[in-house]
């Protein structure tokens, strides 16, 4: 059955797809919990957050992987119109503790032992080390973080000051009488802020994106609707909930649409297998990286994957052959593409009956209620098939940033448009095609090198699996470019720097080839999926 709720809030969403009654919402390991279920379950984790002092317009923190308890802590915040600041698990304690400053979260769920990695020890050791640099003021669960009033573990009692295990944390809950909940499950609007999602950070601070519930809720059904979910689908999640590929497109997609949910914490190659084979797995999207891993396993063959019926391969860019690779290999009957950042999460998505090539090498064009615009530096349109910046406007495009109205008019002009800093250019459809960021293009010589370009060159080779080009110092010409190179594995021949650039050479004008190449058995990535160049910028 295809259904798409039209709710507008959180809580209208939970009580709309209630009628769903038995209907599994959540399938985690052997727990499966029906959408009738989820929405009570939901609304004790808000009677707790009640309890505990929570109301519309603070901040609740989640540091989990994805899991049933990570959707359980962000619905029931959600649900009483508290704005949730998930964060990732990949973060240090020093990067978890300032955003929980910024955004002054009151209360951290959080999921100790992760990746054998205490959260909460390490949140402690890193807000004391603030307190001591900042003199911040005591007063909270963990000193140096006087906002931050409880931790709550979904596994084990946290350490820190004002902490409870989830189960303790629930049974608060129970003091939070009928009338109260109710109250404030209706008090929630459409256009109050549901969650402050803090950028990657590989340009310099994060910046909290806020989205209002009507946002959140207007992006999920749009992809939904775009990947054409229904109750029907079983929708395995390994993009993580703290990011919006994962949220957005994933968990609150899904509940939209009614579909299934599987979360999965890791990427692991054997598990997503046996799960894709054992429930009957049909919507799986990710970042190129999950589908090479899987296309390169060495007993694809004995898995039955021919449930699969939707993909979209985004976040990244993918070697050529892949969307072919994922249908003839996996057996996806549909591979799209979409674009989006943080600050409007989904923007552009591959139309229905798109031929695979041009899914490929387009985002699609823009989804229902935003407008693309392609400039040039005068911000002037620049013609069909021309390279310029991407701007964005439309009902998804972010509130702006928490608390920093001056970054916020810095990316959003007067007239609405949010300026992405990304290079792209629009087809004669209109859809719409990313060249690469303005943020690492290079100069070389007087002349402009958007890496993407030379990462597509190179991606053509047929040894080539991928690569990333930066730009590094260069005496003569100001700056040149470097190309750091994944070659596929079993080759019969491995081609060395010399092949690469004549490769190279023979594509590209003179100043686009790199001027040296580094072979590297993989890159450093963040959490999903996406190459960190600073990280190379600094090797």
């Amino acid at each position: 059955m295809i259904r798409y709720s039209t709710a507008e809030t959180l809580p209208a969403l939970l009580a709309d797809m209630s009628s769903l009654g038995d209907h599994p919402a959540v399938v985690d390991g052997d727990e499966r919990v029906g959408y009738r279920e989820l929405e009570t379950r939901v609304h004790e984790a808000s009677r707790a957050y009640l309890a505990a002092g929570v109301r519309r317009g603070d901040r609740v923190a989640v540091w989990a992987p994805n899991r049933l308890g990570f959707i359980l802590a962000m619905l029931g915040a959600e649900a009483i119109g508290a704005a949730v600041v998930p964060l990732n698990t990949r973060y240090t304690g020093h990067e978890a503790a300032g955003i929980l400053a910024r955004s002054r979260a009151c209360v951290l769920v959080l999921a100790d032992g992760f990746l054998d990695r205490s959260f909460s020890r390490m949140l402690c050791d890193a807000a004391a080390e603030l307190e001591d640099a900042d003199g911040a003021g005591e007063g909270g669960a963990v000193p140096g973080l006087p906002h931050l009033r409880l931790l709550v573990g979904l596994d084990s009692r946290p350490v820190g000051d004002a902490a409870l295990d989830w189960e303790s944390f629930l049974a608060t809950g129970r003091s939070v009488d009928d009338a109260t909940l109710a109250s404030a499950l209706g008090a929630v609007d459409r256009d109050d802020v549901i969650d402050i999602l803090y950028t990657s950070g590989t340009t310099g601070v994060p910046k909290g994106v806020m989205s209002a519930h009507r946002q959140t809720l207007g992006v999920a059904r749009a992809w939904a609707k775009g990947a054409e979910l229904s109750t029907e689908d079983r929708y395995a999640i390994v993009n993580p909930f703290f990011h919006g590929f994962g949220y957005k497109a994933g968990m609150i997609a899904a509940l939209v649409a009614g579909s299934t949910i599987y979360p999965l914490p890791v990427l692991d190659a054997d598990a997503l297998l046996e799960l894709i084979q054992r429930e009957r797995i049909t919507v799986l999207p990710g970042v190129p990286t999950i589908f090479t891993t899987l296309i390169d396993h060495p007993r694809l063959k004995e898995y039955d994957l021919s449930s699969l019926r939707f993909s979209i391969a985004g976040a990244t860019a993918a070697p050529a052959t892949l969307f072919r690779d994922m249908v003839g290999i996996l057996g996806f009957q549909r591979v799209a593409q979409a674009y989006g950042l943080t600050e409007c999460v989904v923007a552009t998505m591959s139309r229905q009956g798109e031929s695979l090539d041009h899914a490929q090498q387009t985002t699609g064009p823009a989804i229902e209620g935003m407008e693309i615009r392609v400039v040039d530096e005068e911000g002037n349109d620049v013609p069909t098939g021309s390279d310029g910046e991407i701007l964005l406007r439309g009902e998804q495009v972010m509130l702006g940033y928490f608390e920093d109205p001056e970054a916020t008019s810095a990316v959003i002009d007067e007239d609405g448009w949010f300026h992405t800093g990304d290079i792209g250019q629009l087809d004669e459809h209109g859809c719409l095609k990313i060249t690469d960021r303005l943020k690492d293009m290079f100069i070389v010589g007087g002349f402009n090198v958007y890496p993407a370009e030379v990462e597509n060159v190179l991606r053509k080779h047929p040894a080539v699996n991928e690569s990333a080009v930066i730009g590094v110092p260069d005496r003569r010409l100001g700056t040149v470019g470097r190309a750091y190179v994944a070659l596929l594995s079993d080759l019969d021949h491995r081609p060395d720097a010399a092949e690469l650039t004549a490769f190279c050479r023979e594509r590209l004008a003179n100043f686009k080839v790199p001027h040296d190449f580094v072979f590297v058995d993989d890159f450093p990535r963040n959490a999903t999926g996406k190459i960190l160049k600073t990280e190379l910028r600094v090797a």
